[in-house]
């Protein structure tokens, strides 16, 4: 828990909303915004499922606009709905995205929605195209950073044509930000074993496959890495971070379970010199793997907005990206300092299970501390309880029916 005693002032008259698009109330990224923000005295709302969510019931939560989205939506009614949320706060404030279509609909729609809130200046195609796995890659092979090879197939033919020839595994993973709500080829990241369950796959995606067929870069040969930065009107980075992730649920493909701060020079000047040329302004959560067959650090995803662990960075100023983006939007100086090395951060309800899946796995991360000089819970927080309980009641569930359906794919 970071101390509200900061070596800077944030304008307390500013406020800041939290706003998703899709049902996942269980999201542990925007109880940290809320907290990091509100610690500093800064007026918190956001977009909630329902009243009864762990963002809902934070304590440095003002209040939660209730509003189910799913992201098949027409963009038109999301502004809409957003300009609706504005004029009910009452005065500018500071917007933070928690998912992908959330950016891509606050850029593409930046000038309906500037009378309202407070938004970094952007390319208002440049979101989407960075969402997109096709736009990634492209911008990769531009600008010469390294990723995996990858095709985009257009039909069942295509896909047929490439299985012939394909080495795998290989990973298949949707396309493009609102298209994995409307109509999602696969239900995340999959790995592919061989040809014929790519082609019975395929067989499911419809004549004009959404999908990305990507190179697999084996995790016994692996490191996962993470940038979160901000940067500002001039693609110049106040805020760098780098860190190691350790698990992941589901393993080596989900969401992160545990990481540490790791400082990492050369990752940190390739992320910073990749943003400037294509000139984005924002918040940024970048997932890196370390090929060590080649010794190079491979893109894999770049998050146009906050990721959901952004609380395991935060400098000896007190900065992490949520606040050194409201800072600057208010036109208040970013302090710089050095990031907190050594620090981890943990997610609760899925670390335990991804624990045990990866004492199996053989995956490795050599440059992960042996100790962690501090650690984060994603959800349990001295000064704010409420969330944690309230993610305990809507997780036991489900979750254990989750758990049990893995353990039992597993033994078949």
């Amino acid at each position: 828990m970071a101390s509200s005693q900061v070596p800077f002032t944030a304008d307390r008259t500013v406020p800041s909303l939290i706003v998703k698009i899709g049902d996942y109330p269980l999201h542990h990224g925007g109880v940290g915004a809320i907290r990091s923000l509100g610690r500093i005295g800064i007026p918190m709302y956001a977009i909630t499922e329902d009243r009864w969510t762990p963002a809902a019931v934070s304590r440095y939560l003002e209040r939660a606009f209730v509003w189910p989205t799913t992201g098949t939506e027409r963009p038109e009614l999301l502004v809409e709905g957003l300009l609706r949320v504005g004029r009910r706060i009452g005065r500018p404030a500071v917007l933070i995205p928690t998912d992908e279509e959330a950016a891509v609909l606050i850029a593409e729609h930046s000038a309906e929605l500037a009378d309202h809130f407070l938004l970094p200046r952007v390319d208002p195609g440049l979101p989407r195209r960075l969402a997109s796995k096709q736009g990634l890659y492209e911008l990769c092979v531009e600008h010469g950073v390294p990723s995996p090879e990858a095709v985009f197939p257009g039909s069942y033919a295509e896909v047929a044509e490439f299985a012939a020839e394909a080495t795998f595994p290989l990973v298949a993973k949707n396309r493009a930000a609102f298209e994995r709500r409307r109509q999602p080829a696969v239900g995340g990241t999959t790995r592919i074993e061989g040809p014929r369950e790519l082609l019975a796959l395929a067989r499911t995606w419809g004549p004009r496959p959404g999908v990305i067929l990507q190179e697999y870069l084996p995790r016994e040969h692996a490191e996962d890495w993470v940038v979160h930065a901000y940067f500002d009107a001039e693609s110049t980075p106040l805020a760098l971070f780098t860190g190691v992730k350790v698990r992941s649920w589901p393993p080596h493909a989900g969401m992160t379970a545990c990481a540490y701060v790791v400082d990492n020079p050369e990752l940190a000047e390739m992320a910073a010199q990749f943003i400037k040329r294509i000139g984005f302004s924002g918040i940024v959560d970048l997932d890196w793997r370390f090929d060590r067959r080649d010794g190079r650090y491979k893109l894999l995803d770049f998050n146009p907005r906050m990721g959901a662990q952004f609380r395991l960075f935060e400098n000896e100023a007190g900065i992490d990206v949520v606040r050194a983006q409201h800072l600057d939007l208010t036109g208040r100086k970013v302090p710089e300092a050095e990031q907190r090395d050594g620090h981890r951060f943990m997610v609760e309800n899925i670390d335990l299970p991804a624990m045990l899946a990866y004492r199996r796995s053989g995956y490795t991360t050599p440059h992960a501390p042996a100790r962690a000089t501090g650690t984060e819970l994603a959800w349990l927080a001295r000064d704010d309880l409420k969330p944690f309980f309230t993610m305990l009641a809507r997780f036991v569930r489900p979750g254990a029916r989750h758990l049990y359906e893995m353990w039992r794919a597993r033994r078949l």
